[in-house]
């Protein structure tokens, strides 16, 4: 395996890692980044650009990395709580009149983060088009009724979280999510990251698509979903289904169109040194620069959501946009905060460590929240402490 890049002293098991990734744990085209303390310690990529091609993948190759882009999204409306822009516990219609309806007057700004808004699921789920337009979705959750009484309970809102936090966004600051993203988090972190793919950058994207895992024997780590998320993901009825389902048909993530449109809970395209140089600036300088203040970074990692969660079917934990360290989504530590992809892709920070890590990947395995090449390379983070 040609493993590009550079993995500082200490940090040798990480690459170690990231090449039985390649040869036991089926991936086809991936990088992993780690920063300490402010500063990158591994900057490492490998195998093909697209799942199904050849290229191979360079330097400056970036990929949609799906909901882990939550995080980034996620770190909009913290910011401008910490401007004083947005108060956290202000009903979402303070901002958004529309939304006052069906039943929502009472959904606050940090139910929509903490996933606890009630409105996982639309009753009529949006074409690939219509969501990519930016005015269908706002419109249909805001004309949606909640699943369960706001703020009692929490359910992932795997895709619904585009319309709640973008929607939210542009109220506030007249600019969309992806705009606001570009000129006050990416510009001046130097990241290469996108909500709206700009069309000069479309020439970087490697195409995704889904990989089986090994079968063989070889040493991969196998998921065995407990049969009541199995019959939960098999169920079109079901909140789990119309919760991810609430795109329908599924969109061509390889479309020039889904790629340019911004919907930050599933169409990020990013480099993994970008997802990890944003998380360390959550936590700490980087070359100068910080995104969160402490008391945004303990907003973040404080838990708002804990337990059975009524669209992933298992205990899950949220602080505010952020999920947290635990069986469901295992990340560094206790303290640990992030966002897994669905399909491979991860980014987090932990404070206590100083560490932050992006992987992004083109072969998309089966889960949500504990993909086993992420997790081995979690693993080898922890290793070299």
């Amino acid at each position: 395996m040609d493993v590009r890049g550079t993995v500082a002293a200490g940090f040798e098991p990480v690459r170690d890692a990231f090449v039985r990734n390649f040869e036991q744990r089926g991936e086809r085209g991936a990088a992993v980044a780690v920063y300490r303390d402010g500063h990158k310690v591994v900057d490492l990529w490998a195998g093909t650009r697209d799942v199904d091609g050849t290229e191979p993948w360079a330097l400056d190759t970036v990929q949609i990395v799906r909901s882990a882009g939550k995080g980034i999204a996620a770190a909009v409306p913290l910011l401008l709580h910490q401007r004083g822009q947005v108060d956290l516990d202000a009903p979402v219609g303070t901002y958004w009149p529309e939304f006052k309806t069906a039943g929502k007057e009472r959904v606050l700004v940090r139910h929509i983060l903490s996933h606890r808004a009630g409105l996982p699921a639309l009753d009529c789920p949006l074409t690939p088009s219509e969501a990519a337009d930016g005015n269908s979705g706002p419109q249909a959750v805001a004309a949606q009724r909640p699943q369960w009484e706001p703020g009692t309970d929490h359910g992932y809102h795997a895709q619904t979280y585009s319309w709640l936090v973008g929607e939210l966004v542009r109220r506030v600051t007249g600019r969309t999510i992806g705009r606001w993203i570009a000129e006050e988090i990416a510009r001046p972190l130097g990241l290469d990251f996108w909500f709206g793919l700009p069309a000069d950058e479309t020439h970087r994207v490697g195409r995704i698509g889904p990989v089986e895992p090994p079968t063989d024997g070889s040493g991969a780590l196998r998921l065995r979903p407990k049969r009541s998320v199995t019959e939960a993901y098999r169920d079109p009825q079901s909140l789990t289904r119309r919760a991810f389902g609430a795109i329908d048909p599924l969109p061509d993530e390889n479309d020039p169109g889904y790629r340019a449109a911004e919907l930050p809970a599933s169409n990020g395209i990013s480099t993994a040194r970008a997802l990890a140089r944003c998380y360390a600036a959550m936590i700490g300088p980087v070359d100068g620069h910080r995104l969160f203040a402490p008391a945004t970074l303990t907003l973040a990692r404080t838990e708002e959501s804990a337990g059975p969660d009524r669209v992933l079917v298992v205990n899950t934990r949220f602080g505010l946009g952020y999920m947290l360290h635990g069986p469901a989504a295992p990340l560094l530590a206790p303290g640990s905060f992030g966002h897994p992809g669905r399909g491979g892709s991860l980014g987090f920070a932990d404070p206590e460590s100083g560490i932050a890590l992006g992987y992004v990947t083109n072969g998309l395995q089966k889960g949500v929240t504990a993909d086993p090449r992420a997790q081995a390379l979690v693993r080898a983070v922890r290793s070299a402490l």
